[in-house]
C-alpha cells in the first residue's frame, strides 16, 4: 500500500471514530419518546405498535443522514465555488455529467424502493388475518357516532350502541361521560370487523398508530394481540364524514380477561342481546333514523 493510501486511510479513521462516539453519545442521551419518533403510543401496547414506530423512526434516521449530506454538499459548493476577489463572468458551467446525473437518478430511486419495500413488508404483516382469534368485535361507524357488537363463543351477541359525544354546558369542550366506550381484553387475539351504517368513516385508535376505513356496502377487518397495559385509548373517526365529524370520538379501555366478560354480562343484563346489523342502516328505504333519545332509552 502506497504511502498515500495509508495517510488516507488513517485520515478516515480519525474522522470515523469521532462521528461514531457522537452518534452513540446522541442516541444514548435520547429520551423513550425521542426514541420512539415521538408517536403518541407505548411499546408492547399490540404486537403492531414496536414495528410500526420502528418503521417510523428508521425512515426519519435515513432522510436525516440524506438531508445532512445534501445541505452539506450545498453549503461546500457555496463556499469551494464563491467568486473570489478580482473574478469576472461565469464560472465554468457542467453540463451532460453523465456520472452525476446516473448518480442523482439512482441514489433516490433506491430510496424510493426501498421505503416503499419496508413499509408493503410490514402493512403485510400487520393485515395478516388471525386465523383463530381469542375474541371478535363488530363495529358500526355511523353519523356522528359508534355501535359496538361483542361476539361470544356459543351464547348470542352482545352490543353497546353509542350516540354523538356532547358538549358541556356553556363551553365548546367535550363532555367524557358522553363517549361511547369499546372495551377490549389484554394479552388476547382480536378480531375487529368495520362496518358502515351510511358514508365513509375510518376507525382509528391513535395508541394503536393504525388506521382502517370504514366503507358503505363494505367490510373490513383488524387484526391485532393486545399486550398486558390495562390502560385508556382514544379513538376518532378519521374520515371527514360530515357536520358533525369532529364529534365522532369513543375511549378504548383494555381491562384482563375476567373484566371483559363481566361487561359482557352487564350488558346482557341490561337486555342488549342480539345482533344490530345492516337492518339498522337509515340508508335501507324505510327506515326511519332513531333520535339520541331514543337510542339511550333502549
Amino acid at each position: 500500500m502506497s504511502r498515500r493510501k495509508t495517510l488516507r486511510t488513517r485520515r478516515s479513521r480519525w474522522i470515523a471514530a469521532p462521528l461514531a462516539v457522537a452518534a452513540a453519545l446522541a442516541l444514548a442521551g435520547c429520551t423513550p419518546a425521542q426514541l420512539q419518533g415521538y408517536m403518541p403510543s407505548t411499546t408492547g401496547l399490540t404486537n403492531h405498535v414496536d414495528r410500526i414506530m420502528g418503521l417510523w423512526t428508521t425512515s426519519w434516521i435515513v432522510l436525516m443522514l440524506v438531508g445532512l449530506i445534501t445541505w452539506g454538499l450545498m453549503l461546500w459548493a457555496g463556499i469551494a465555488y464563491r467568486r473570489r476577489k478580482g473574478q469576472t463572468g461565469l464560472p465554468v458551467q457542467l453540463r451532460y455529467h453523465m456520472p452525476l446525473e446516473i448518480f442523482f437518478t439512482i441514489v433516490p430511486l433506491i430510496l424510493v424502493a426501498g421505503f416503499f419495500a419496508f413499509t408493503a413488508r410490514d402493512q403485510a404483516i400487520i393485515e395478516e388475518p388471525i386465523e383463530d382469534p381469542d375474541y371478535s368485535v363488530t363495529i358500526y361507524g355511523k353519523r356522528w357516532a359508534w355501535d359496538f357488537v361483542y361476539e361470544r363463543d356459543g351464547q348470542d351477541s352482545v352490543y353497546y350502541q353509542g350516540v354523538q359525544a356532547a358538549t358541556e354546558q356553556d363551553s365548546n369542550l367535550i363532555d367524557p361521560e358522553s363517549l361511547p366506550t369499546l372495551y377490549l381484553p389484554t394479552d388476547s387475539s382480536i378480531e375487529i370487523t368495520l362496518e358502515s351504517r351510511d358514508v365513509a368513516h375510518s376507525f382509528w385508535v391513535i395508541e394503536f398508530l393504525y388506521k382502517k376505513d370504514m366503507l358503505p356496502g363494505v367490510t373490513n377487518h383488524m387484526y391485532f394481540e393486545t399486550g398486558s397495559e390495562e390502560t385508556v385509548l382514544r379513538g376518532k373517526c378519521a374520515e371527514l364524514c360530515g357536520e358533525y365529524h369532529s364529534l365522532m370520538l369513543f375511549d378504548v379501555e383494555l381491562i384482563s380477561p375476567a373484566e371483559y366478560d363481566a361487561y359482557l354480562e352487564s350488558l346482557e343484563a341490561e337486555g342488549n342481546v342480539g345482533e344490530i346489523d345492516e337492518s339498522l342502516n337509515p340508508a335501507v328505504p324505510g327506515f326511519e333514523q332513531a333520535t339520541s333519545e331514543e337510542i339511550e332509552g333502549n
